[in-house]
Protein backbone atom coordinates (compact mmCIF):
# COMPACT_ATOMS: atom_id res chain seq x y z
CA UNK A 1 0.00 0.00 0.00
CA UNK A 2 1.47 3.32 -0.98
CA UNK A 3 1.35 6.42 1.15
CA UNK A 4 -0.56 9.48 0.09
CA UNK A 5 1.88 12.31 -0.68
CA UNK A 6 0.53 15.74 0.12
CA UNK A 7 2.36 18.91 -0.95
CA UNK A 8 4.26 20.68 1.79
CA UNK A 9 2.04 23.44 3.30
CA UNK A 10 4.69 26.08 2.58
CA UNK A 11 4.49 25.24 -1.13
CA UNK A 12 0.98 26.73 -1.28
CA UNK A 13 2.08 30.24 -0.36
CA UNK A 14 1.82 32.95 -2.94
CA UNK A 15 4.91 34.34 -4.60
CA UNK A 16 4.67 37.55 -2.54
CA UNK A 17 4.62 35.61 0.73
CA UNK A 18 7.65 33.59 -0.37
CA UNK A 19 9.50 36.77 -1.31
CA UNK A 20 8.73 38.36 2.07
CA UNK A 21 9.77 35.20 3.92
CA UNK A 22 13.03 34.92 1.98
CA UNK A 23 13.68 38.64 2.50
CA UNK A 24 13.29 38.19 6.25
CA UNK A 25 15.86 35.39 6.29
CA UNK A 26 18.31 37.43 4.20
CA UNK A 27 17.96 40.37 6.63
CA UNK A 28 18.32 38.01 9.62
CA UNK A 29 21.49 36.50 8.17
CA UNK A 30 22.80 40.01 7.48
CA UNK A 31 22.13 41.04 11.09
CA UNK A 32 23.92 37.92 12.35
CA UNK A 33 26.87 38.66 10.05
CA UNK A 34 27.05 42.32 11.14
CA UNK A 35 26.97 41.32 14.80
CA UNK A 36 29.74 38.75 14.26
CA UNK A 37 31.80 41.29 12.30
CA UNK A 38 31.60 43.97 14.99
CA UNK A 39 32.32 41.47 17.76
CA UNK A 40 35.37 40.20 15.85
CA UNK A 41 36.44 43.78 15.21
CA UNK A 42 36.20 44.56 18.91
CA UNK A 43 33.74 47.42 18.42
CA UNK A 44 31.18 45.82 20.73
CA UNK A 45 31.51 43.41 23.59
CA UNK A 46 28.76 40.78 23.85
CA UNK A 47 28.67 41.12 27.64
CA UNK A 48 27.85 44.80 27.42
CA UNK A 49 24.90 44.46 25.03
CA UNK A 50 22.94 41.52 26.44
CA UNK A 51 19.72 42.38 24.60
CA UNK A 52 21.38 42.41 21.20
CA UNK A 53 23.36 39.28 22.02
CA UNK A 54 20.22 37.38 23.00
CA UNK A 55 18.32 38.63 19.93
CA UNK A 56 21.14 37.56 17.61
CA UNK A 57 21.39 34.18 19.38
CA UNK A 58 17.65 33.62 18.85
CA UNK A 59 17.94 34.63 15.18
CA UNK A 60 20.90 32.31 14.75
CA UNK A 61 19.04 29.40 16.38
CA UNK A 62 16.00 30.02 14.16
CA UNK A 63 18.16 30.27 11.04
CA UNK A 64 20.00 27.04 11.89
CA UNK A 65 16.69 25.25 12.53
CA UNK A 66 15.39 26.50 9.17
CA UNK A 67 18.56 25.41 7.37
CA UNK A 68 18.39 21.95 8.96
CA UNK A 69 14.69 21.65 8.11
CA UNK A 70 15.21 22.68 4.48
CA UNK A 71 18.11 20.25 4.05
CA UNK A 72 16.05 17.47 5.61
CA UNK A 73 13.09 18.18 3.32
CA UNK A 74 15.36 18.34 0.28
CA UNK A 75 16.81 14.95 1.21
CA UNK A 76 13.31 13.44 1.51
CA UNK A 77 12.17 14.88 -1.84
CA UNK A 78 15.16 13.59 -3.84
CA UNK A 79 14.42 11.29 -6.71
CA UNK A 80 16.00 7.89 -5.95
CA UNK A 81 16.51 7.27 -9.69
CA UNK A 82 18.93 10.22 -9.84
CA UNK A 83 20.95 8.87 -6.91
CA UNK A 84 21.08 5.44 -8.53
CA UNK A 85 22.23 6.92 -11.85
CA UNK A 86 24.92 8.96 -10.09
CA UNK A 87 26.18 5.91 -8.20
CA UNK A 88 26.21 3.86 -11.39
CA UNK A 89 28.45 6.49 -13.05
CA UNK A 90 30.79 6.52 -10.06
CA UNK A 91 30.14 10.04 -8.75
Amino acid sequence: MSALRMPHPMARHSEVARTIRDGFWVIALGAIGCYAFFVALGAIKPGEVWGVTIAVAVLLALWLARAWSRSHLARVERDPRLAHARERRGF
